[in-house]
């Protein structure tokens, strides 16, 4: 059997370190690579172009989502398995949305991550059961969230913003001028409805983006 070569990616030494010894438990993972941000992320994946990235999405700099979507468009066949506290179906409707393959929440079953990563190797989708569940329901009911009518940069500006992050924060974090997050700002508030950086705020704690 082949190995899989990994890359970790989380701001937390100690994560980094449990999910190592996790996922080494199986003989055919290897970890070739740590990181504690997309950046690095992003240039480790260069570097290495290792089979699958587990990232989480909650980091200082650009985060999980705004990195996996560069790598993926830079390479196309690159596989990402974002493991996360959030969550929310938003996270992961948006995360598959870009091109991600997996998506584990850390609360899951602890096999979880190691099954997401050998289905991944594989070729296939994997969800968490609870996300899965999350994301039937909520197409079952009808319910559109209009946070699905977000663009992935969209969604990572919307985010950020509701965060308490200005403009200026935003545009160097994700590398864009201040003029495009302005532009983003603006698109964000037409399509969600809102009106202000308050109703913004409310609007992001309602769908669990951000805590109240």
């Amino acid at each position: 059997m082949m190995t899989i070569k990994l890359i970790l990616v989380d701001d937390h030494a100690v994560v980094r370190s449990g999910l190592r010894r996790l996922l080494e438990l199986n003989k055919r993972l290897e970890v070739i690579a740590e990181a504690d941000s997309g950046e690095q992320a992003y240039q480790c994946y260069g570097e290495l172009k290792p089979d699958i990235v587990v990232m989480d999405i909650s980091m200082p700099g650009m985060g999980g989502l705004e990195s996996a979507r560069r790598i993926i468009k830079r390479y196309p066949a690159a596989k990402i398995i974002i493991f996360s506290m959030h969550e929310t179906a938003s996270f992961a409707s948006q995360a598959i949305k870009s091109g991600v393959k997996g998506y584990v929440t850390k609360t899951g079953a602890a096999e979880d991550l190691t099954r997401a990563v050998l289905e991944v190797a594989n070729g296939k989708t994997f969800l968490s059961a609870e996300i899965a569940q999350k994301i039937a329901l909520e197409t079952l009911s009808g319910q559109s969230d209009p946070i699905h009518l977000l663009s992935g940069r969209e969604f990572e500006v919307f985010r950020l913003l509701a965060e308490g992050k200005k403009v200026e924060e935003v545009a160097e974090m994700l590398k864009i001028s201040q003029k495009t997050v302005a532009n983003y700002y603006t698109m964000i508030k037409q399509k969600l409805g809102v009106t202000s950086p308050i109703d913004m705020v409310r609007f992001a704690i309602r769908h669990g983006l951000v805590e109240g």
